[in-house]
């Protein structure tokens, strides 16, 4: 299997419910280092796995979409704890909605799948892999 990935990075705000989060019920910040892995088995045309430009510009837009905002207040996450896990699917699952939307080009058709790592600091990070 052949890789690619990317890499940006987030500053968010949020809170957690649930006793099991201690202090971090209250609000409180968050700075990400997102890598986006791409795979797939057999490189395209060109001898690539995706187009890496493409690939690291649909992330800005992602990370951008998500940061410097309190993510209590959005919608989408209403009565979710937006944990370092849950943020890694949301990023895997935008991404993997723009492939199918074509905004990586034609030869991301042949990719496998997706891995968002998010590292909240140097001992401790969240990934989620899926297949496209």
């Amino acid at each position: 299997m052949f890789s690619v990935s990317v890499r940006d990075h987030m500053m968010i705000a949020h809170s957690f419910n649930g006793e099991a989060f201690g202090p971090a019920q209250r609000l409180h910040g968050a700075t990400y280092i997102i890598d986006a892995t791409f795979t797939r088995e057999e490189l395209d045309a060109n001898g690539t796995v995706v187009d890496i430009g493409a690939a690291a510009a649909e992330l800005r837009s992602i990370a951008e979409a998500l940061g410097y905002r309190n993510l209590d207040e959005d919608a989408e996450f209403a009565g979710i704890n937006t944990t370092t896990e849950v943020l890694a699917k949301t990023v895997a699952d935008r991404l993997a909605a723009r492939i199918h939307a074509g905004a990586f080009g034609p030869g991301a058709s042949g990719l496998a799948g997706i891995k968002v790592t998010l590292r909240e600091s140097h001992i401790a990070w969240a990934s989620y892999e899926r297949a496209l």
